[in-house]
């Protein structure tokens, strides 16, 4: 999937923004996934369905960031129980230093309402066999490694 050339300028003034506060990213993501469907998210500034996440704070765990940027981009609050999935290197025409850990949580509850916003344009539930065209790549893998028991990749 490639960026438009508007994409990747606004990846890269946030990349840069993060970039003056940490050297190397480290990241995690939150796979929500209710009764046979997982949460996806379709950034503002980026193409194609993620799951929510983001940079993981000075002083924070990744498990509390992944819980803290689900609720945050999405309105859903994860489940006490989160399994880490995997630490993935994520290489992509504007980074090559970030590091993704992906955890599962098998149950959500709306806390707050997604309104759309200047980061996040919309959120939706997926069934795993009926996934949007304009999917992530990675974000893809990661739905085949859980719903479809393949191993866990080391790379993004």
């Amino acid at each position: 999937m490639h960026m438009s050339r508007w994409q990747r300028v606004r990846t890269f003034l946030h990349l840069l923004l993060v970039g003056v506060r940490r050297r190397m990213v480290l990241g995690a993501r939150l796979v929500l996934i209710v009764e046979g469907k997982v949460l996806l998210l379709k950034h503002t500034y980026m193409p194609g369905w993620h799951f929510p996440g983001g940079g993981v704070e000075p002083g924070e765990t990744a498990a509390d960031c992944a819980r803290r940027e689900g609720r945050e981009e999405t309105g859903y609050e994860a489940g006490p129980h989160l399994q880490l999935l995997g630490l993935y290197l994520k290489v992509s025409e504007a980074t090559n230093r970030d590091h993704v850990a992906v955890y599962v949580s098998r149950e959500a509850r709306k806390a707050d309402e997604f309104r759309p916003n200047g980061e996040i344009a919309a959120i939706g539930w997926f069934a795993p066999d009926g996934l949007p065209v304009e999917i992530e790549p990675g974000t893809a893998a990661r739905i085949r490694e859980i719903f479809e028991g393949l191993p866990v990749m080391e790379r993004w």
